[in-house]
């Protein structure tokens, strides 16, 4: 990623900008994801690599607009000065809209892939980051604040926030490893309960984690009236309504007859991460 980013003939302000925050580190795990299914069919990750940063490059913009004073006004991002704070507010959105339109790039680039499995990816991609899923549930979140959500409500939120990028992820590395319609709705499914299960630790973490593991301020939810799920189910409920969703997840993951384990594990990592 950061090769890629050197190699751009850019303005050097907005190369150093993109850099900052592709550079912060973070769990990666939405590249993970898709490096992992090509694992599980027995296929060279390597061939979708190239597309799994695309991904990342995504999210990592995502975040960078999240944060910004219109949105969740936060100062610290995985460890670091968030990129308004340091580089000014006009400045960090043009750096999300160049990582952005840049992830088509790196789709389209892929050497590995072929015409079909490039346009299906791109397709995929832009519909989970776009007005039905990533940006849809952004616009859920605020229009949500300062007020009483119901389960259902929050849950369709994180589905289009969180879920729909990992769901993104599973599908680029069965996409890219030939898997069947049938294995392509199974990981499909795992993505989606995974990522309510993983919005769900947020929630608790929000309220029991410490911002030096979590690189992040604690208590902004609060702070920004939101509703989580430990506001509707107390920190007990929220913790088995996460357990019951990684449930469903291992029970879809479980109709791909393929080494799975890996991404088993991740399901795992989701509700036993501190940050």
């Amino acid at each position: 990623m950061i090769d890629y980013l050197n190699s751009l003939n850019a303005p050097a302000t907005l190369k150093d900008s993109m850099l900052y925050s592709i550079s912060a580190g973070g769990k990666r795990l939405r590249p993970i994801l898709a490096l992992a299914v090509m694992e599980s069919f027995q296929k060279d990750p390597e061939f979708v690599l190239d597309a799994a940063c695309a991904i990342e490059f995504v999210h990592t913009y995502s975040l960078i607009h999240d944060d910004l004073p219109s949105m969740d006004n936060d100062d610290y991002r995985r460890g670091k000065l968030t990129s308004h704070k340091v580089f000014g507010e006009a400045q960090a959105i043009l750096a999300g809209d160049a990582l952005l339109t840049e992830s088509f790039s790196m789709v389209t680039e892929n050497v590995f892939l072929n015409a079909e499995q490039k346009v299906r990816l791109l397709s995929v991609l832009s519909r989970a980051a776009g007005a039905e899923g990533m940006v849809g549930g952004q616009v859920e979140d605020l229009e949500g604040e300062n007020k009483e959500l119901s389960l259902k409500e929050l849950e369709s939120i994180h589905e289009k926030k969180t879920g729909k990028m990992l769901e993104c992820s599973v599908l680029t590395g069965g996409i890219a490893a030939d898997a069947t319609e049938g294995e392509l709705l199974a990981l499909q499914l795992y993505a989606r309960h995974i990522g309510i299960a993983f919005q769900i630790q947020d929630d608790i973490l929000d309220i029991t984690g410490n911002q030096d593991e979590l690189g992040k301020p604690i208590g902004s939810d609060e702070a920004n009236l939101k509703t989580t799920y430990p506001k509707l189910l107390g920190l007990d409920g929220a913790q088995k309504e996460m357990e019951n969703h990684i449930r469903i997840s291992l029970e879809h993951l479980g109709k791909i007859n393929r080494n799975t384990g890996i991404l088993a594990s991740i399901a795992d990592y989701i509700i036993k991460r501190n940050h």
